[in-house]
């Protein structure tokens, strides 16, 4: 059995569509960024602060490595809407189970997030801007990693589960 990783720009849906996909699949659910916030006892906002982006992205890599030593599976993986930006990453992804892409335009992210000041990237002048930018840079990053592509903007989080459960075929 292999797990369902799902991957896309901040706020495209990954936690609350992978728990509805948990639900429908009796699978276990798990979040690349609450693993790391676990393993260095420190908010992603306090890495970045004192370590920076590379350092954040290097625990990225060490966490995706174990993941497949320890031949986890039956997973519904959340990740860091960086993570797959690294080649190396995209390779450990694919790797570690079916990588679908929650691919969403740059406004409805920012009407999810737009007050959410835990998110270190979005902490500047105009967020809608960078939010655009970012999705831009890293949308073929994402398109490289991920066997299956959905658009997201106008399904509901359970809508978004079904299609994706659909599409791969669990």
């Amino acid at each position: 059995m292999k797990n369902i990783i799902l991957i896309g720009y901040m706020g495209c849906g990954k936690t609350t569509v992978g728990k509805s996909i948990v639900k429908l699949t009796k699978r276990t659910f798990a979040d690349t960024d609450e693993m790391i916030v676990a393993q260095q006892n420190r908010s992603i906002s306090d890495i970045f602060e004192k370590d920076g982006e590379d350092a954040f992205r290097a625990m990225e890599t060490a966490l995706l490595e174990k993941m497949i030593a320890d031949g986890n599976d039956r997973l519904v993986i959340s990740t860091g809407g960086g993570m797959p930006v690294r080649v190396e990453n995209q390779k450990l992804l694919g790797q570690l189970g079916t990588v679908v892409y929650m691919r969403v335009k740059p406004e409805t992210v920012y009407e999810r997030i737009k007050g959410d000041t835990t998110r270190p990237l979005l902490q500047c002048d105009n967020p809608l801007e960078r939010i655009t930018k970012m999705i831009k840079s890293r949308g073929p990053a994402y398109e490289a990693a991920a066997e299956v592509v959905i658009d997201v903007d106008s399904l509901t989080q359970l809508e978004a589960a079904e299609e994706i459960i659909r599409r791969i075929g669990v």
